[in-house]
């Protein structure tokens, strides 16, 4: 009785904590907003998280400052999910993945995704169920050095669609090492060899998260990119030059696998090939894959790429640009980087991480609201986040 008369009050300071905040972040005015916020010791951010989403894509200056006392409001829900044993029907419904095809379009237009992840498996699964439509396929490559129970989680999850299916060939990951490249090769080649019908393949890191739907990627590969690849880059400086003219080792103590320079010089790329720099990522026609994988060039291509830094930004550029400005760091998104993530013009935004677990809940819930907009046959209750959504839907127009 003692526990319980105690744990009265507290529920009450509590509730009156979150319901301050929600009148806050809804009545609050520029001059407000310019003064410093009296923070909570903890707020729960499962309570009105359509409310705080809603606030931080406004851009509310207070909103941010909220955020940064929330909790993830979902990655143990979707751990409980995949850990709890059930059938595949339970888990897709519970997991909220849309299992028919929003449009006649997208149902004639088939994409192909290949996804490497390592850690964070709660916002992979968030990724994954944000990208998938049933007439899509997609090749997982799960990091060789990734814990047994997080295989064992992702494998599980995998089995329940016939369209996706983990890499038959894993690679012992390195950030900017080689194996980071062959283990595109590997999926590509695993997807080529499939029964599924795509026409372009994307790529993408467990901590990614698209701000286009499916429909409107479809348009954006039709409209501008139409039997060609997306594979931006330019000529390399010569500050870059040195990254391919020093050949690099990986070495992996104590089962960690890390990339250094050594003393060794590079030979001349082969059939006096002009190297590119430029993104990792990339949108590929079928066509172009399927040269990927036979071409002489490509393979030459490749087999040279083995030991030089950051394969995977030189590789896809240089093949296809057959016959700028460099920037190291990678952003973190943290909750004022929304009002401008969902105006941008890209496909995907990178990168998310588990530091900043608010962002990506608050982007699927605002990219779930617009895939499911775009519908246009009837939409199934589990396809939404929540029953009753307090997200400010003029967002999505």
């Amino acid at each position: 009785m003692s526990q319980l008369r105690a744990t009265k009050p507290g529920l009450l300071v509590c509730t009156a904590i979150c319901i301050f905040i929600f009148i806050y972040l809804r009545n609050l005015t520029p001059e407000e907003a310019e003064e410093e916020p009296t923070h909570p010791a903890v707020v729960e951010c499962g309570f009105y998280p359509d409310e705080l989403c809603s606030a931080l894509f406004e851009g509310k200056e207070v909103a941010p400052q909220i955020a940064k006392f929330c909790r993830n409001p979902h990655g143990s829900e979707i751990l409980a999910h995949l850990h709890r044993p059930g059938n595949c029907s339970r888990i897709s419904q519970e997991l909220h993945f849309i299992t028919r095809p929003l449009s006649a379009e997208e149902a004639s237009f088939s994409l192909a995704y290949i996804v490497t992840i390592h850690k964070e498996l709660a916002m992979f699964v968030q990724l994954l169920r944000a990208v998938y439509v049933p007439q899509n396929v997609y090749c997982i490559h799960v990091d060789e050095k990734a814990p047994k129970k997080y295989k064992t989680a992702v494998q599980s999850l995998v089995n329940c669609f016939e369209n996706i299916f983990i890499s038959s060939k894993r690679e012992k990951m390195a950030y900017t090492g080689f194996r980071r490249l062959q283990a595109d090769i590997n999926c590509m080649r695993d997807l080529v060899h499939s029964k599924f019908q795509w026409n372009y393949v994307i790529n993408l890191c467990g901590q990614d998260f698209p701000i286009k739907t499916n429909k409107e990627i479809i348009h954006y590969i039709r409209s501008k990119w139409k039997d060609k690849n997306i594979t931006p880059g330019v000529i390399q400086s010569p500050s870059i030059k040195s990254k391919t003219s020093q050949s690099h080792l990986e070495f992996s103590p104590e089962g960690d696998i890390y990339v250094s320079p050594n003393a060794g010089f590079k030979v001349e790329p082969p059939h006096n090939l002009t190297i590119y720099f430029g993104s990792a990522y990339y949108v590929l026609t079928r066509k172009f894959v399927e040269f990927v994988l036979t071409d002489i060039r490509a393979k030459d291509m490749l087999q040279w790429s083995q030991d030089i830094h950051g394969p995977e930004r030189h590789y896809w550029v240089t093949l296809n640009r057959l016959k700028g400005h460099y920037a190291q760091d990678t952003c973190v998104y943290g909750p004022g980087d929304l009002p401008w993530i969902i105006q941008s013009p890209s496909l995907f935004a990178n990168q998310f991480d588990s530091t900043e677990p608010l962002v990506v809940s608050c982007l699927e819930r605002w990219h779930r609201l617009r895939v499911l907009g775009q519908a246009e046959g009837p939409v199934e209750a589990h396809w939404h986040f929540q029953r009753e959504s307090h997200f400010n839907t003029e967002l999505n127009r």
